[in-house]
Protein backbone atom coordinates (compact mmCIF):
# COMPACT_ATOMS: atom_id res chain seq x y z
CA UNK A 1 0.00 0.00 0.00
CA UNK A 2 1.46 3.33 -1.03
CA UNK A 3 1.25 6.21 1.44
CA UNK A 4 -0.08 9.48 0.11
CA UNK A 5 1.74 12.70 1.03
CA UNK A 6 -0.19 15.67 2.39
CA UNK A 7 0.17 19.03 0.60
CA UNK A 8 2.88 21.27 1.98
CA UNK A 9 1.67 23.98 4.39
CA UNK A 10 2.49 27.55 3.33
CA UNK A 11 5.64 29.03 4.86
CA UNK A 12 5.01 31.28 7.84
CA UNK A 13 6.02 34.94 7.26
CA UNK A 14 9.03 36.26 9.15
CA UNK A 15 8.04 38.78 11.86
CA UNK A 16 9.67 42.15 11.22
CA UNK A 17 9.72 45.67 12.65
CA UNK A 18 9.72 48.79 10.53
CA UNK A 19 11.66 51.93 11.40
CA UNK A 20 10.53 55.19 9.78
CA UNK A 21 11.93 58.68 10.25
CA UNK A 22 10.96 62.03 8.83
CA UNK A 23 13.56 64.75 9.28
CA UNK A 24 12.71 68.42 9.37
CA UNK A 25 14.73 69.10 6.22
CA UNK A 26 13.20 66.23 4.19
CA UNK A 27 9.46 66.65 4.29
CA UNK A 28 9.09 64.75 1.02
CA UNK A 29 10.15 61.61 2.88
CA UNK A 30 6.84 61.36 4.73
CA UNK A 31 6.47 58.45 7.09
CA UNK A 32 3.34 57.38 5.19
CA UNK A 33 5.33 57.01 1.96
CA UNK A 34 8.00 55.08 3.80
CA UNK A 35 5.41 52.73 5.30
CA UNK A 36 3.90 52.08 1.86
CA UNK A 37 7.27 51.21 0.35
CA UNK A 38 8.20 49.02 3.32
CA UNK A 39 4.84 47.21 3.17
CA UNK A 40 5.37 46.39 -0.52
CA UNK A 41 8.88 45.13 0.21
CA UNK A 42 7.57 43.01 3.10
CA UNK A 43 4.91 41.35 0.94
CA UNK A 44 7.43 40.53 -1.76
CA UNK A 45 10.02 39.11 0.68
CA UNK A 46 7.75 37.21 3.05
CA UNK A 47 7.88 39.54 6.05
CA UNK A 48 5.03 40.40 8.40
CA UNK A 49 5.32 43.78 10.11
CA UNK A 50 4.51 43.30 13.78
CA UNK A 51 5.91 46.52 15.28
CA UNK A 52 6.53 50.08 14.13
CA UNK A 53 9.13 52.51 15.44
CA UNK A 54 8.66 56.08 14.21
CA UNK A 55 10.73 59.24 14.76
CA UNK A 56 8.74 62.08 13.22
CA UNK A 57 10.44 65.40 12.61
CA UNK A 58 13.78 64.16 13.97
CA UNK A 59 17.18 64.87 12.51
CA UNK A 60 19.32 61.89 11.61
CA UNK A 61 22.56 63.58 12.67
CA UNK A 62 22.72 61.76 16.01
CA UNK A 63 20.85 59.22 18.07
CA UNK A 64 20.04 61.84 20.71
CA UNK A 65 16.41 62.87 20.53
CA UNK A 66 15.43 59.83 18.46
CA UNK A 67 13.48 58.04 21.15
CA UNK A 68 12.06 55.36 18.85
CA UNK A 69 15.44 54.33 17.43
CA UNK A 70 16.86 54.12 20.93
CA UNK A 71 13.87 52.08 22.11
CA UNK A 72 14.25 49.76 19.14
CA UNK A 73 17.92 49.13 19.94
CA UNK A 74 17.01 48.54 23.59
CA UNK A 75 14.39 45.98 22.55
CA UNK A 76 16.90 44.31 20.25
CA UNK A 77 19.59 44.05 22.93
CA UNK A 78 17.11 42.75 25.50
CA UNK A 79 16.66 39.58 23.46
CA UNK A 80 12.89 39.82 23.80
CA UNK A 81 12.14 41.61 20.52
CA UNK A 82 9.13 40.00 18.79
CA UNK A 83 10.73 40.31 15.35
CA UNK A 84 13.65 38.83 13.40
CA UNK A 85 14.27 41.66 10.93
CA UNK A 86 14.13 45.46 10.76
CA UNK A 87 12.90 47.09 7.55
CA UNK A 88 14.08 50.62 6.75
CA UNK A 89 13.28 52.76 3.70
CA UNK A 90 16.93 53.47 2.84
CA UNK A 91 20.33 54.08 4.43
CA UNK A 92 19.66 57.78 5.03
CA UNK A 93 16.51 57.01 7.08
CA UNK A 94 18.67 54.89 9.39
CA UNK A 95 20.71 58.02 9.98
CA UNK A 96 22.88 60.78 8.58
CA UNK A 97 25.56 60.31 11.21
CA UNK A 98 28.62 62.47 10.69
CA UNK A 99 30.75 59.45 11.60
CA UNK A 100 29.78 56.60 9.25
CA UNK A 101 31.11 54.09 11.79
CA UNK A 102 28.31 55.07 14.18
CA UNK A 103 25.67 54.03 11.65
CA UNK A 104 27.52 50.76 11.06
CA UNK A 105 27.73 50.13 14.82
CA UNK A 106 23.96 50.36 15.36
CA UNK A 107 23.39 47.94 12.49
CA UNK A 108 26.00 45.60 14.00
CA UNK A 109 24.13 45.70 17.34
CA UNK A 110 21.09 44.29 15.51
CA UNK A 111 23.14 41.73 13.57
CA UNK A 112 24.81 40.54 16.78
CA UNK A 113 21.36 39.87 18.25
CA UNK A 114 20.41 37.80 15.21
CA UNK A 115 18.19 40.48 13.67
CA UNK A 116 18.72 41.46 10.06
CA UNK A 117 18.44 45.04 8.78
CA UNK A 118 16.89 45.43 5.33
CA UNK A 119 17.04 48.67 3.28
CA UNK A 120 13.91 48.42 1.15
CA UNK A 121 14.59 51.06 -1.53
CA UNK A 122 18.32 50.50 -2.04
CA UNK A 123 19.57 48.79 -5.19
CA UNK A 124 21.72 46.30 -3.28
CA UNK A 125 20.92 43.34 -1.04
CA UNK A 126 22.15 43.77 2.52
CA UNK A 127 23.58 40.24 2.57
CA UNK A 128 27.02 40.91 4.09
CA UNK A 129 28.83 40.40 0.80
CA UNK A 130 31.90 42.55 0.02
CA UNK A 131 29.93 44.44 -2.62
CA UNK A 132 27.09 45.34 -0.24
CA UNK A 133 29.58 46.33 2.48
CA UNK A 134 31.36 48.71 0.12
CA UNK A 135 28.12 50.23 -1.19
CA UNK A 136 26.76 50.69 2.34
CA UNK A 137 29.94 52.45 3.41
CA UNK A 138 29.65 54.84 0.47
CA UNK A 139 25.95 55.41 1.13
CA UNK A 140 26.60 56.17 4.80
CA UNK A 141 29.34 58.64 3.93
CA UNK A 142 27.07 60.26 1.33
CA UNK A 143 24.25 60.56 3.88
CA UNK A 144 26.54 62.39 6.31
CA UNK A 145 28.02 64.54 3.56
CA UNK A 146 24.53 65.57 2.43
CA UNK A 147 23.84 67.00 5.89
CA UNK A 148 27.12 68.89 5.86
CA UNK A 149 26.40 70.34 2.42
CA UNK A 150 22.83 71.20 3.40
CA UNK A 151 24.05 72.90 6.58
CA UNK A 152 26.46 75.02 4.57
CA UNK A 153 23.75 75.92 2.02
CA UNK A 154 21.28 76.87 4.73
CA UNK A 155 23.91 78.92 6.55
CA UNK A 156 24.88 80.76 3.37
CA UNK A 157 21.20 81.40 2.63
CA UNK A 158 20.67 82.80 6.12
CA UNK A 159 23.75 84.98 5.80
CA UNK A 160 22.46 86.31 2.49
CA UNK A 161 19.12 87.22 4.07
CA UNK A 162 20.91 88.91 6.96
CA UNK A 163 22.96 90.99 4.53
CA UNK A 164 19.74 91.96 2.76
CA UNK A 165 18.44 93.28 6.08
CA UNK A 166 15.98 90.53 7.04
CA UNK A 167 15.59 89.26 10.59
CA UNK A 168 16.40 85.57 11.24
CA UNK A 169 14.43 84.32 14.23
CA UNK A 170 14.28 85.40 17.84
CA UNK A 171 12.03 87.92 19.62
CA UNK A 172 12.17 91.57 18.58
CA UNK A 173 13.04 92.88 22.02
CA UNK A 174 11.68 95.75 24.07
CA UNK A 175 10.98 98.85 22.00
CA UNK A 176 10.94 96.93 18.69
CA UNK A 177 8.45 94.84 16.75
CA UNK A 178 8.64 92.27 13.94
CA UNK A 179 7.10 93.42 10.66
CA UNK A 180 6.10 90.72 8.16
CA UNK A 181 6.81 91.45 4.48
CA UNK A 182 5.59 89.56 1.43
CA UNK A 183 7.84 88.48 -1.44
CA UNK A 184 7.67 91.94 -3.01
CA UNK A 185 8.61 93.70 0.23
CA UNK A 186 5.11 95.00 0.99
CA UNK A 187 4.29 95.06 4.73
CA UNK A 188 1.65 92.52 5.74
CA UNK A 189 1.37 93.42 9.42
CA UNK A 190 3.16 93.26 12.76
CA UNK A 191 3.69 89.80 14.22
CA UNK A 192 2.51 89.41 17.79
CA UNK A 193 4.58 87.66 20.41
CA UNK A 194 4.75 83.95 19.62
CA UNK A 195 3.43 84.33 16.06
CA UNK A 196 5.46 83.01 13.12
CA UNK A 197 5.35 83.55 9.39
CA UNK A 198 3.28 81.01 7.48
CA UNK A 199 4.87 81.33 4.01
CA UNK A 200 8.48 80.52 3.19
CA UNK A 201 8.66 83.49 0.82
CA UNK A 202 7.68 85.97 3.54
CA UNK A 203 10.41 87.92 5.32
CA UNK A 204 10.68 89.71 8.67
CA UNK A 205 12.29 93.03 9.55
CA UNK A 206 12.45 95.00 12.80
CA UNK A 207 10.51 98.25 13.16
CA UNK A 208 10.13 100.70 16.06
CA UNK A 209 7.57 99.62 18.64
CA UNK A 210 5.06 101.75 20.57
CA UNK A 211 6.20 105.32 21.24
CA UNK A 212 6.23 104.85 25.02
CA UNK A 213 8.62 101.88 24.68
CA UNK A 214 10.88 103.79 22.28
CA UNK A 215 11.03 106.71 24.74
CA UNK A 216 11.90 104.29 27.56
CA UNK A 217 14.78 102.81 25.55
CA UNK A 218 16.11 106.30 24.79
CA UNK A 219 15.78 107.23 28.46
CA UNK A 220 17.78 104.14 29.47
CA UNK A 221 20.66 105.26 27.24
CA UNK A 222 20.48 108.84 28.52
CA UNK A 223 20.58 107.73 32.17
CA UNK A 224 23.46 105.34 31.54
CA UNK A 225 25.63 107.56 29.31
CA UNK A 226 24.91 111.12 30.48
CA UNK A 227 24.04 110.59 34.12
CA UNK A 228 26.31 107.63 34.87
CA UNK A 229 23.60 105.47 36.41
CA UNK A 230 24.17 101.71 36.65
CA UNK A 231 21.89 99.14 35.05
CA UNK A 232 20.57 98.15 38.46
CA UNK A 233 19.73 101.73 39.40
CA UNK A 234 17.95 102.24 36.08
CA UNK A 235 15.96 99.02 36.57
CA UNK A 236 14.93 100.06 40.08
CA UNK A 237 13.80 103.45 38.76
CA UNK A 238 11.69 101.87 36.00
CA UNK A 239 10.01 99.55 38.49
CA UNK A 240 9.34 102.42 40.90
CA UNK A 241 7.75 104.41 38.06
CA UNK A 242 5.50 101.51 37.11
CA UNK A 243 6.96 101.14 33.60
CA UNK A 244 6.02 97.74 32.16
CA UNK A 245 8.93 95.62 30.95
CA UNK A 246 6.93 93.97 28.17
CA UNK A 247 7.42 90.44 29.52
CA UNK A 248 5.10 90.34 32.55
CA UNK A 249 7.85 90.66 35.14
CA UNK A 250 9.77 93.52 36.82
CA UNK A 251 12.80 95.12 35.24
CA UNK A 252 16.17 93.60 36.18
CA UNK A 253 19.76 94.66 35.73
CA UNK A 254 20.31 92.07 32.99
CA UNK A 255 17.25 93.29 31.03
CA UNK A 256 18.59 96.84 31.02
CA UNK A 257 22.07 95.59 30.10
CA UNK A 258 20.68 93.70 27.09
CA UNK A 259 19.14 96.90 25.74
CA UNK A 260 22.43 98.76 26.18
CA UNK A 261 24.49 96.05 24.46
CA UNK A 262 22.43 95.04 21.40
CA UNK A 263 23.18 96.69 18.05
CA UNK A 264 19.63 96.21 16.80
CA UNK A 265 18.69 99.43 18.59
CA UNK A 266 20.86 101.40 16.14
CA UNK A 267 19.46 99.42 13.19
CA UNK A 268 22.25 96.87 12.72
CA UNK A 269 21.43 93.27 11.81
CA UNK A 270 24.01 90.91 13.38
CA UNK A 271 24.08 87.12 12.99
CA UNK A 272 26.32 84.11 13.77
CA UNK A 273 27.52 85.36 17.14
CA UNK A 274 26.81 81.84 18.38
CA UNK A 275 26.75 78.70 16.22
CA UNK A 276 25.42 75.19 16.82
CA UNK A 277 25.92 73.38 13.53
CA UNK A 278 25.20 69.71 12.91
CA UNK A 279 24.17 69.14 16.54
CA UNK A 280 27.71 69.83 17.70
CA UNK A 281 28.84 71.84 20.72
CA UNK A 282 27.51 75.37 21.03
CA UNK A 283 30.29 77.78 20.02
CA UNK A 284 30.63 81.49 20.77
CA UNK A 285 32.20 83.01 17.65
CA UNK A 286 34.67 85.91 17.60
CA UNK A 287 33.47 89.21 16.07
CA UNK A 288 35.33 88.59 12.80
CA UNK A 289 32.99 85.63 12.14
CA UNK A 290 29.82 87.62 12.69
CA UNK A 291 27.59 88.29 9.69
CA UNK A 292 26.19 91.80 9.73
CA UNK A 293 24.23 94.39 7.81
CA UNK A 294 24.62 97.87 9.26
CA UNK A 295 21.67 100.24 8.97
CA UNK A 296 19.25 97.45 8.04
CA UNK A 297 16.45 98.74 10.30
CA UNK A 298 15.23 102.10 11.51
CA UNK A 299 17.32 103.09 14.54
CA UNK A 300 15.61 104.17 17.74
CA UNK A 301 18.87 105.15 19.47
CA UNK A 302 21.55 107.53 18.20
CA UNK A 303 24.73 105.62 17.20
CA UNK A 304 26.83 108.03 19.29
CA UNK A 305 24.89 107.10 22.45
CA UNK A 306 25.15 103.38 21.69
CA UNK A 307 28.92 103.37 21.14
CA UNK A 308 29.49 105.50 24.23
CA UNK A 309 27.48 102.95 26.22
CA UNK A 310 29.49 100.12 24.66
CA UNK A 311 32.74 101.83 25.61
CA UNK A 312 31.62 102.18 29.23
CA UNK A 313 30.60 98.51 29.37
CA UNK A 314 33.84 97.28 27.77
CA UNK A 315 35.98 99.30 30.12
CA UNK A 316 34.02 98.05 33.09
CA UNK A 317 33.89 94.44 31.89
CA UNK A 318 37.48 94.03 30.79
CA UNK A 319 38.76 90.48 30.56
CA UNK A 320 39.20 89.05 34.04
CA UNK A 321 41.62 86.27 34.85
CA UNK A 322 40.32 83.21 36.68
CA UNK A 323 41.88 84.48 39.91
CA UNK A 324 40.25 87.91 39.51
CA UNK A 325 36.84 86.37 38.90
CA UNK A 326 37.15 84.13 41.95
CA UNK A 327 38.41 87.05 44.06
CA UNK A 328 35.30 89.07 43.21
CA UNK A 329 33.17 86.06 44.03
CA UNK A 330 34.87 85.76 47.43
CA UNK A 331 34.27 89.47 48.06
CA UNK A 332 30.58 89.01 47.27
CA UNK A 333 30.49 85.97 49.56
CA UNK A 334 31.87 88.06 52.40
CA UNK A 335 28.82 90.31 52.16
CA UNK A 336 26.16 87.70 51.33
CA UNK A 337 26.10 84.32 53.10
CA UNK A 338 24.46 82.63 50.11
CA UNK A 339 25.39 83.00 46.44
CA UNK A 340 22.97 82.75 43.52
CA UNK A 341 23.14 83.49 39.81
CA UNK A 342 20.56 86.25 40.22
CA UNK A 343 22.64 87.89 42.96
CA UNK A 344 25.74 87.85 40.74
CA UNK A 345 23.84 89.34 37.78
CA UNK A 346 22.35 92.10 39.92
CA UNK A 347 25.65 93.14 41.56
CA UNK A 348 27.49 95.98 39.87
CA UNK A 349 31.11 95.32 38.98
CA UNK A 350 30.65 91.54 38.84
CA UNK A 351 31.11 89.42 35.73
CA UNK A 352 27.82 87.84 34.72
CA UNK A 353 26.71 84.46 36.04
CA UNK A 354 26.95 83.13 32.46
CA UNK A 355 30.61 84.20 32.42
CA UNK A 356 31.23 82.09 35.52
CA UNK A 357 29.43 79.14 33.95
CA UNK A 358 31.48 79.43 30.77
CA UNK A 359 34.81 79.88 32.55
CA UNK A 360 34.41 77.24 35.28
CA UNK A 361 31.95 74.79 33.75
CA UNK A 362 29.09 75.59 36.11
CA UNK A 363 28.16 78.03 38.84
CA UNK A 364 28.41 75.28 41.44
CA UNK A 365 32.03 74.61 40.45
CA UNK A 366 32.82 78.35 40.64
CA UNK A 367 31.25 78.45 44.12
CA UNK A 368 33.47 75.61 45.31
CA UNK A 369 36.62 77.23 43.93
CA UNK A 370 35.68 80.41 45.78
CA UNK A 371 35.32 78.49 49.02
CA UNK A 372 31.54 78.36 49.11
CA UNK A 373 29.82 75.03 49.58
CA UNK A 374 26.04 75.26 49.40
CA UNK A 375 24.21 73.49 52.21
CA UNK A 376 22.17 71.71 49.57
CA UNK A 377 23.16 70.32 46.20
CA UNK A 378 22.28 73.15 43.85
CA UNK A 379 23.41 71.41 40.66
CA UNK A 380 19.75 70.84 39.89
CA UNK A 381 19.44 74.60 39.40
CA UNK A 382 21.73 74.35 36.38
CA UNK A 383 19.58 71.56 34.99
CA UNK A 384 16.41 73.55 35.61
CA UNK A 385 17.93 76.52 33.81
CA UNK A 386 18.70 74.32 30.79
CA UNK A 387 15.15 72.97 30.77
CA UNK A 388 13.69 76.48 30.93
CA UNK A 389 15.78 77.39 27.90
CA UNK A 390 14.74 74.22 26.02
CA UNK A 391 11.00 74.61 26.72
CA UNK A 392 10.28 77.47 24.24
CA UNK A 393 11.99 75.57 21.40
CA UNK A 394 10.08 72.35 22.07
CA UNK A 395 6.83 74.27 22.41
CA UNK A 396 7.50 76.14 19.16
CA UNK A 397 8.26 72.88 17.34
CA UNK A 398 5.03 71.38 18.66
CA UNK A 399 3.01 74.38 17.45
CA UNK A 400 4.62 74.12 14.02
CA UNK A 401 3.87 70.39 13.80
CA UNK A 402 0.25 70.98 14.78
CA UNK A 403 -0.11 73.68 12.14
CA UNK A 404 1.47 71.34 9.58
CA UNK A 405 -1.33 68.88 10.34
CA UNK A 406 -3.80 71.63 9.43
CA UNK A 407 -4.76 72.50 13.01
CA UNK A 408 -5.37 76.00 14.31
CA UNK A 409 -3.39 76.82 17.45
CA UNK A 410 -3.95 79.71 19.83
CA UNK A 411 -1.29 80.28 22.48
CA UNK A 412 -1.92 81.99 25.81
CA UNK A 413 1.24 84.07 26.24
CA UNK A 414 0.92 84.25 30.03
CA UNK A 415 0.55 80.50 30.61
CA UNK A 416 1.79 78.86 27.36
CA UNK A 417 -1.46 76.86 27.25
CA UNK A 418 -2.38 75.94 23.67
CA UNK A 419 -5.97 75.91 22.44
CA UNK A 420 -6.18 73.53 19.47
CA UNK A 421 -8.87 73.86 16.81
CA UNK A 422 -10.89 75.80 19.40
CA UNK A 423 -11.91 72.45 20.91
CA UNK A 424 -9.43 71.49 23.62
CA UNK A 425 -6.34 72.82 25.36
CA UNK A 426 -2.91 71.38 26.10
CA UNK A 427 0.16 72.34 28.10
CA UNK A 428 3.75 71.14 27.80
CA UNK A 429 6.08 70.39 30.71
CA UNK A 430 9.63 69.00 30.88
CA UNK A 431 10.27 66.50 33.68
CA UNK A 432 13.85 66.44 34.96
CA UNK A 433 15.48 63.01 35.23
CA UNK A 434 16.94 62.16 38.62
CA UNK A 435 19.24 59.20 39.29
CA UNK A 436 18.90 57.19 42.50
CA UNK A 437 21.92 55.84 44.41
CA UNK A 438 21.08 52.41 42.94
CA UNK A 439 21.37 53.78 39.39
CA UNK A 440 17.70 53.78 38.44
CA UNK A 441 15.93 56.86 37.09
CA UNK A 442 13.01 58.86 38.45
CA UNK A 443 10.88 61.77 37.18
CA UNK A 444 8.46 63.98 39.09
CA UNK A 445 5.63 66.14 37.83
CA UNK A 446 3.59 68.47 40.02
CA UNK A 447 0.17 69.30 38.62
CA UNK A 448 -0.02 73.11 38.31
CA UNK A 449 -3.22 74.62 39.62
CA UNK A 450 -2.84 77.92 37.81
CA UNK A 451 -2.45 76.44 34.32
CA UNK A 452 -5.67 74.58 33.64
CA UNK A 453 -5.57 72.52 30.43
CA UNK A 454 -7.47 69.52 29.13
CA UNK A 455 -4.27 67.59 28.41
CA UNK A 456 -0.91 67.79 30.19
CA UNK A 457 1.98 66.68 27.98
CA UNK A 458 4.82 65.51 30.22
CA UNK A 459 8.18 65.17 28.46
CA UNK A 460 10.47 62.78 30.30
CA UNK A 461 14.05 63.87 29.71
CA UNK A 462 17.00 61.52 29.30
CA UNK A 463 19.51 60.94 32.15
CA UNK A 464 21.63 63.85 30.85
CA UNK A 465 18.49 66.06 30.78
CA UNK A 466 19.35 67.08 27.22
CA UNK A 467 16.84 65.23 25.01
CA UNK A 468 13.27 63.88 25.40
CA UNK A 469 12.98 60.16 26.13
CA UNK A 470 9.21 59.71 25.84
CA UNK A 471 5.92 61.50 26.44
CA UNK A 472 2.98 61.10 28.80
CA UNK A 473 -0.38 62.50 27.64
CA UNK A 474 -2.33 62.96 30.85
CA UNK A 475 -5.98 64.07 30.59
CA UNK A 476 -6.82 66.44 33.43
CA UNK A 477 -9.96 64.45 34.22
CA UNK A 478 -7.84 61.37 34.97
CA UNK A 479 -5.43 63.19 37.27
CA UNK A 480 -6.38 62.54 40.87
CA UNK A 481 -3.07 63.23 42.62
CA UNK A 482 -1.37 66.64 42.92
CA UNK A 483 1.99 65.07 42.05
CA UNK A 484 3.19 62.21 39.87
CA UNK A 485 6.37 60.30 40.66
CA UNK A 486 7.38 58.33 37.60
CA UNK A 487 9.82 55.43 37.43
CA UNK A 488 11.12 53.66 34.35
CA UNK A 489 8.14 51.29 34.59
CA UNK A 490 4.97 52.41 36.36
CA UNK A 491 2.30 49.80 35.77
CA UNK A 492 -0.54 49.75 33.25
CA UNK A 493 -2.61 52.45 35.00
CA UNK A 494 0.12 55.06 34.32
CA UNK A 495 2.10 53.68 31.37
CA UNK A 496 -1.13 53.50 29.35
CA UNK A 497 -0.64 57.22 28.81
CA UNK A 498 3.00 56.84 27.65
CA UNK A 499 3.97 57.38 24.00
CA UNK A 500 7.33 57.17 22.26
CA UNK A 501 6.55 60.27 20.20
CA UNK A 502 3.85 62.92 19.84
CA UNK A 503 2.56 61.35 16.61
CA UNK A 504 -0.67 60.24 18.31
CA UNK A 505 -1.21 63.72 19.79
CA UNK A 506 -0.65 65.37 16.41
CA UNK A 507 -3.05 62.89 14.83
CA UNK A 508 -5.75 64.02 17.27
CA UNK A 509 -5.46 67.53 15.85
CA UNK A 510 -5.54 66.54 12.19
CA UNK A 511 -8.32 68.31 10.33
CA UNK A 512 -10.41 65.90 8.24
CA UNK A 513 -12.95 67.17 5.75
CA UNK A 514 -16.25 65.29 5.96
CA UNK A 515 -18.39 65.27 2.86
CA UNK A 516 -22.01 66.20 3.40
CA UNK A 517 -24.41 63.58 2.07
CA UNK A 518 -26.79 64.82 -0.60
Amino acid sequence: MTATSSPESPAQPTPAAQYVRMSTEHQQYSTENQRDAIAEFARARGYEIVKTYADDGKSGLSIEGRASLRQMLTDVESGAAPFRAILVYDVSRWGRFQDADESAYYEYVCKRAGIKVEYCMEQFANDGSPVSTIIKSVKRAMAGEYSRELSNKVFKGQCRLIQLGFRQGGPAGYGLRRMLLDVSGTPKGVLKRGEQKSLQTDRVILVPGPEEEVRTVQSIYEQFVKHGKSERTIADGLNASGVASGCDRPWTRSMVHQILANEKYIGNNVYNRVSFKLKKKRTVNPPDMWVRSDGAFDAIVEPESFFMARGIIQERNRHFTDDEMLARLKTLLAVHPELTGALIDETDGMPSSSAYRTRFGSLVNAYRLAGYTPERNFEYLEVNRQLRQAHPQLLGDMIQDLQTMGATVERDESSDVLVINGLYSASLYLARCRSTPAGSHRWRFRVPEERAADIHIIVRMDPANEQPTDYFLLPTLDIEMPEFRLAEFNGASIDTFKFESLEFFFGMAKVVQIEVAA
